[in-house]
């Protein structure tokens, strides 16, 4: 039984967004890893199928006391997996209910006229066609290297550079070992999706960090100067705040909270690696910070990327889409709200990022327009990046200058990103951010922030 709790445990942390599919399973404690992450694979390979059995079969609503993820991960095995690997009350529970759930798999087979149990994934093999699109990104660590240098790295490697791509539809064709420069972060490169570098030493030492263009998109839109004071506000794992050490080159203060004792302990792990230094990490729910400490008299800018549905994470393999009830997502969206409203209440911000990766309008729009009635004209929205090709849903007025990210339109997962600033009685109004994507220059053909460094860095010893 202990198998079928832990797979249970997985998909609800995938449910509430606290990780990775991977992430849970290395964390759960359970002793026989590969075997779980099997189970749950396959348990998220078939969840929009489980969940049409439990209705058909009304499963939860006769077994109040029996949780929907624990139903799911004991109705696969029971019908789909090599058969129940437990004994006591849920295999006699199981055993209860398996005639009418049987009855509600034929059922389903003849309503989609199939035979087979794998002819019901149809939907969900479209959804991996996409996902398996997303190339794999690397996020250039200038707090170790510089772009320039990782390219001939890699070159020397055996890789081919094709260069800076001119559109998204470039990045479809890479193949084999050929990378390409981000269109439109400057710190970017893009290698084919099967491309796995975890024992690559650009990885191990730190000087590359392997993240999805759609999560650089927050700490890159934030945009803070060196020497500004930062909060990151729901931090770990940690690779928005490394982007934000990276990008305030480590000059300036980062506050990053997050209340999950194991996964402030893989950030520690994660900016160490990273190089990252003028950081202190909180092991503290940020909606009990005091916006009035002192600590905080200088925060400008914060990051703030709460748990979400994470129904916008695609995975190189079983889908990791979560489908949550409409009460789960009006809870998640009342604590969004909450903790939004608070972030804006420190008395020297000037720019604040909201992001998620869900998928959802209650988590997105619907938050961001509820947040910004409640204080009048003291926030307003910045159009985040004019080029960038998804927009905001028009949800409200000025829903376009947020911005949406996915797996068919932009090759990255799911993302929501919205960029708010003050408003000052006289001030001037807040500029587009960032400047169109044709303005980021190639390696070594800029200055302006957030371009590669003109000059060419002493090759490291890591690199002869």
């Amino acid at each position: 039984m202990a198998l079928y709790r832990a797979a249970a445990a997985v998909l609800a942390g995938l449910e509430r967004g606290e990780g990775g599919l991977k992430s849970l399973v290395f964390n759960s404690g359970f002793p026989h890893v590969r075997q779980l992450y099997a189970l749950v694979s396959e348990t998220l390979r078939y969840a929009s199928v489980l969940e049409k059995l439990l209705d058909g079969a009304a499963l939860l609503q006769t077994e109040k006391k029996l949780a929907p993820q624990l139903a799911k991960v004991l109705v696969y095995d029971l019908l789909f997996g090599k058969g129940l690997k437990c004994g006591g009350r849920w295999k006699a529970l199981a055993r209860r209910h398996r005639a009418r759930l049987e009855a509600e798999l034929a059922r389903m087979k003849v309503r989609h006229r199939v035979s087979r149990n794998e002819d019901l994934l149809a939907p969900e093999k479209a959804v991996s066609a996409a996902a398996s699109q997303v190339p794999r990104y690397v996020r250039v660590n200038t707090l170790k290297t510089c772009v320039d240098d990782v390219i001939d790295f890699f070159k020397r490697q055996g890789y081919a550079y094709l260069g800076k791509a001119v559109s998204v539809e470039e990045l479809k064709t890479l193949s084999g070992k050929k990378f390409l420069l981000d269109l439109h972060l400057p710190e970017l490169l893009v290698f084919p999706s099967q491309t796995d570098l975890h024992d690559n030493l650009l990885y191990t030492s730190g000087h590359i960090i392997l993240q999805d263009k759609a999560s650089c998109l927050p700490a890159f839109l934030l945009g803070p100067v060196a020497g500004s004071h930062v909060i990151d506000a729901c931090a770990a794992p940690g690779n928005k705040t490394s982007h934000l050490a990276a990008i305030l080159k480590n000059k300036g203060q980062i506050f990053a909270f997050d209340v999950d004792p194991k996964r402030m302990a893989t950030m520690n792990t994660l900016l160490t690696r990273a190089g990252v230094t003028g950081c202190q990490l909180a092991q503290q729910d940020f909606l009990t910070v005091d916006p009035r400490d002192p600590k905080y008299s200088r925060v400008t800018h914060i990051l703030l990327d709460p748990s979400c549905s994470g129904s916008g994470m695609v995975t190189r393999g079983p889908g990791e889409e979560a489908a949550p009830s409409a009460e789960r997502l009006q809870a998640l969206a009342g604590f969004q709200r909450r903790v939004l409203n608070h972030a804006l209440s420190f008395p020297a911000l000037r720019r604040l990022v909201y992001s998620t990766c869900s998928l959802h309008q209650e988590e997105n729009e619907d938050v961001v327009q509820a947040v910004l009635q409640e204080w009048g004209s003291a926030f307003r929205l910045v159009t985040a990046f004019p080029s960038w090709p998804c927009r905001g849903l028009a949800a409200f007025s000025g829903a376009e200058s947020c911005l949406r990210a996915s797996p068919a339109e932009t090759l990255t997962h799911g993302f929501f990103v919205a960029v708010l600033e003050r408003c000052k009685e006289g001030a001037a109004a807040p500029s587009s951010l960032p400047a169109a994507a044709k303005e980021n220059p190639q390696p070594g053909e800029g200055t302006e922030p957030g371009a590669a460094p003109k000059k060419r860095k002493k090759k490291k010893q890591w690199m002869k």
